[in-house]
């Protein structure tokens, strides 16, 4: 059994359900400290986080990722115990398997197994862990970042370890993700029977207009990195439930993923100039959990495709799709940032599980990369 194997055993065995950490974060500091990794854990409300850092010079490379993990969903479905892995035809199965405690315990034993080679290496290592990337994102990595800035701690370089990989192991790599830009809106009528609505305001019939100019929107036409951006309604909530009753207000959440050719005022501008036009009284909330960010080139990019085509054989595919991650927090310090993990088919599924040749790849990737800037 490898090391990282065997460390990402250990780490599915936590419990670890967001926000909890189920001290997964102290397993990891007190084995990197025996290779001189200085720990720090920072607690911010609920949310426990861990910074391990080894050195004190720049330039800083970083390995980022979550320990937390999304609930499991029906025991009974699973073929094994979710929080018990267990291996299966060269699969491990277990929720975080792929999602991603195997990166956290390929990075970690890579760091290792580089100190231990390179004892005098350039710069410094660290680790960003977090137990909140799962949920509301709010006392997590983004905490962690402000800790780093107010005492001008940079990250040179920062290696995101979520699973981005469709087909094979290392065919995709992020180089950035789209900003997301949620939106509450609240259009006011006035409830009514159906019977007599000219003593009513239907404010279903009000919005209907205004949602139809909405959806068919041209935001933006993209860029070489980012598709256009896009504009998708998630829940619609109206009425009493009575069949003969007009609503009285109708709400709408909707979410815009956009890319770097806009900016969240200017989507925010954008929409409420449409429900002014038809005249809507409304009331709008907006939440913005995430700006667009790009690495298109750089040293990291350079070693991390070389390090892929040196252990898979293949030509990485760089690129933007996809959801939120916590580089979303980092790059806006400055790092050039990337995201570089095992296949993503059944994270957040039953029966989660990861190759356990690609873990073992993906530590020699890793270890690849801190050798090539390192070194």
């Amino acid at each position: 059994m490898s090391a990282t194997l065997e460390l990402t055993q250990q780490l599915i065995a936590q419990p670890s359900i967001t926000p909890h950490d189920a001290h997964c974060q102290q397993m990891l500091a007190e084995r990197l400290s025996a290779v001189g990794f200085k720990a720090e854990h920072l607690r911010f409300q609920e949310v426990d986080n861990l910074w391990l850092r080894r050195g004190t010079e720049r330039p800083l490379f970083c390995f980022a990722g979550h320990t937390d993990v999304v609930p499991t969903g029906p025991l009974n479905e699973w073929s094994s115990n979710p929080f018990q892995p267990e291996i299966r035809n060269g699969l491990l199965y277990g929720r975080g398997a792929a999602d991603m405690k195997g990166s956290i315990a390929a990075f970690t034993i890579a760091a290792e197994r580089f100190v231990q080679d390179y004892p005098v290496h350039k710069g410094s290592i660290a680790l960003l862990i977090t137990s909140d990337e799962e949920g509301p994102s709010i006392n997590g990595t983004v905490k962690v970042v402000e800790t780093l800035e107010a005492r001008q701690e940079k990250i040179d370089w920062c290696l995101v370890g979520e699973p981005s990989s469709n087909e094979r192991l290392g065919d995709v790599i992020k180089n950035g993700r789209r900003g997301s830009l949620s939106g509450h809106l609240t259009v006011k009528g006035k409830q009514g029977h159906v019977a007599y609505p000219h003593r009513a305001i239907n404010p279903l019939h009000t919005l209907a207009p205004a949602m139809a100019e909405l959806v068919a929107q041209q935001w933006d036409q993209g860029n070489e990195f980012f598709p256009p951006t896009t504009f998708q309604i998630s829940n619609l909530q109206s009425g009493t439930g009575a069949t003969n009753v007009i609503p009285g207000k109708a709400e709408v959440w909707f979410n815009f993923r956009f890319s770097t050719e806009v900016t969240a005022e200017q989507l925010k501008a954008q929409v409420e100039a449409i429900l002014a036009k038809h005249a809507l009284e409304y009331d709008l909330v907006w939440s913005l959990s995430g700006q667009p960010f790009l690495t298109a080139k750089g040293d990291l990019v350079a070693a991390t495709q070389i390090a892929i085509r040196d252990y898979c054989g293949i030509e990485t595919e760089l690129s933007t799709s996809g959801g939120t991650s916590d580089g979303r927090f980092i790059a806006p310090t400055g790092a050039q940032v990337l995201e570089l993990g095992p296949l993503n088919k059944t994270i957040h599924q039953i029966d989660e599980c990861v190759s356990v040749q690609d873990l073992n790849t993906l530590t020699d990737i890793y270890y690849t990369i801190l050798k090539k800037l390192l070194a």
